[in-house]
């Protein structure tokens, strides 16, 4: 989840804290906008930095610069290209600790998690350097007398990504590697909320030779997006955040001729049938729903419990609670930190106030926890709700936080048809011993991302990422083949050539760079 926040206030500039500025045509530009926007520790409350907010002007100079790259860009070899996508993974990895200590101070997530983060980025920058073969066409021989035709695959030219707050890294990656590697160039948007990683992702792209002006960064709230969603240079545009803001991506984007992919929110189920095991069932559900402080898209979010299961499931995952230890992400034994923002955390909390008031029992209630009251930070300790029913708040909405829910049903039918019925269709997972069920599970289950004994069922590298129904708006998912096929549009020749003139001998090694 994200959204795109409202024209930030009056710039005020002072010594202190630092300042996050652009990244266009290959070095820092300082904002001139006169807006800002504050950049918070979580897990102290402090503000520690400004980010300059792009104007309409701003986000045209990115435009500019990646224009003025991408002729010379889409002309460099394919394998010259891979020997950079390769440096740019050697060095992201290189400088992991560095990039997780940013998403650590910004976003609050615990080291742990940041460093997995960027594992997950790494993967598609490593799938990235494939593509040579990512890109081969097709060929068909004398398709008439002395006529061949063939497909190829090329670049947009000028492509974004806006990205949420809680993938700093990652989701940037999952963007731009197959973007740059394609042959376009980029200008990214990323979170105002935590804006620092981008920018030090930026100097190791330039370190690694991408030429200035294939990679910028643009910093900003509802103004930038706006002006990349209309900008006439701007061939495509990647989002990742919730739904209303997704589908207002898709339909400003599109209706302004881009190609866009614009994934939005998410209401994941755990279906748990009473022949699971429940001890493995209940670790799945705690990991996957307090990992990141619930602050993820394949988040599992419901548990639906079938039949006899409910009782002692609920039981095993309270149980659990109180050994998952709440704290800032910079401390070694934190396993959860906080929320991004304290008005985030505030109305995540408000669904242990609604749940009970609509009907719902508050198992655990993560307000009790001290550093709720007694921290100037954002937290919220871990919170389970059961008996929660398709009308409440607690299950229409998309919490995106610490908190889990259960809903109870007497049989598979029921569960499958709660997940169908639902307007999201990011992600859902079955926990079964029955390999007929689970099977029939993944035939009939309407989502995009299928887990069986899997609770978070993100897709590796070279398969595509993205849900269905309101979780996605466009085509084509994201990374992955469909990331190719969404970057590059192909083109059919049809070709006839007279006899072969004279050629000249050269001895020396076949050269490709």
């Amino acid at each position: 989840m994200t959204q795109v926040a409202e024209p930030g206030s009056a710039r005020t500039d002072a010594p202190t804290p630092s300042r996050v500025s652009h990244w266009i045509g290959g070095s820092f530009v300082a904002g001139t906008s006169g807006r800002e926007g504050p950049v918070y520790d979580p897990a102290t409350g402090t503000l520690t930095k400004h980010v300059d907010l792009a104007s309409i002007e701003e986000v045209a100079a990115a435009v500019a610069a990646a224009k003025a790259a991408f002729p010379a860009w889409r002309a460099t070899s394919l394998s010259k290209r891979t020997d950079i996508m390769f440096k740019i993974r050697n060095l992201v990895e290189a400088h992991r600790h560095e990039i997780a200590a940013l998403l650590t101070a910004e976003h609050g997530k615990v080291t742990s998690d940041a460093l997995g983060e960027i594992a997950r980025g790494i993967e598609n920058l490593e799938f990235a350097t494939g593509i040579p073969s990512l890109l081969k066409g097709g060929f068909s021989e004398q398709v008439s007398g002395g006529v061949d035709v063939y497909q190829i695959r090329q670049p947009l030219g000028v492509v974004a990504g806006i990205t949420p707050f809680n993938f700093p890294a990652m989701v940037p990656m999952w963007m731009f590697a197959t973007a740059i590697a394609s042959g376009n160039t980029f200008v990214l948007k990323p979170s105002e909320k935590d804006p620092s990683a981008s920018n030090y992702i930026a100097g190791l792209l330039k370190e690694a030779g991408v030429p200035d002006g294939v990679f910028n960064v643009v910093h900003g709230d509802k103004v930038a997006v706006d002006a990349i969603l209309v900008h006439p240079d701007i061939a495509a545009v990647s989002f990742v955040g919730s739904t209303p803001i997704a589908r207002y991506i898709y339909e400003t984007g599109t209706k302004a001729g881009k190609r866009v992919q614009a994934l939005g929110g998410a209401k994941n189920h755990m279906i748990v049938l009473p022949d699971a095991d429940i001890e493995m069932a209940a670790d799945a559900a705690v990991s996957a729903g307090y990992g990141s402080a619930g602050e993820r898209c394949m988040a599992i979010a419901t548990i639906v419990a079938v039949g006899d299961v409910a009782d002692p499931l609920v039981e095993a995952i309270k149980t659990r609670l109180p050994k998952i230890t709440v704290g800032p992400g910079s401390d070694p034994a934190s396993e959860m930190g906080p929320l991004v923002t304290e008005q985030h955390r505030d109305k995540v909390a408000s669904y242990l106030d609604s749940g009970p008031a609509q009907g719902a029992t508050l198992v655990t209630d993560g307000r009790k926890h001290p550093l709720y009251d007694e921290s100037d930070g954002f937290f919220l300790g871990v919170s389970l709700i059961d008996n929660v029913t398709p009308e409440m708040d607690a299950y229409r909405d998309e919490i995106f936080g610490p908190v889990l829910t259960v809903m109870r049903v007497k049989t598979y039918d029921e569960a499958v048809r709660l997940v169908n019925d639902n307007p999201y269709g990011n992600g859902t997972a079955i926990f079964t011993r029955d390999g007929g069920a689970a099977r029939q599970f993944q035939f009939e289950v309407e989502a995009g991302m299928v887990g069986i004994n899997v609770p978070i069922p993100v897709p590796v590298s070279y398969y595509s990422f993205g849900g269905w129904k309101n979780s996605l708006f466009g085509d084509l998912h994201m990374y992955g083949p469909e990331g190719v096929q969404f970057y590059t549009r192909a083109k059919i020749v049809t070709s006839r050539w007279p006899d072969p003139g004279t050629s000249k001998i050269d001895l020396g090694f076949p050269r490709t760079r």
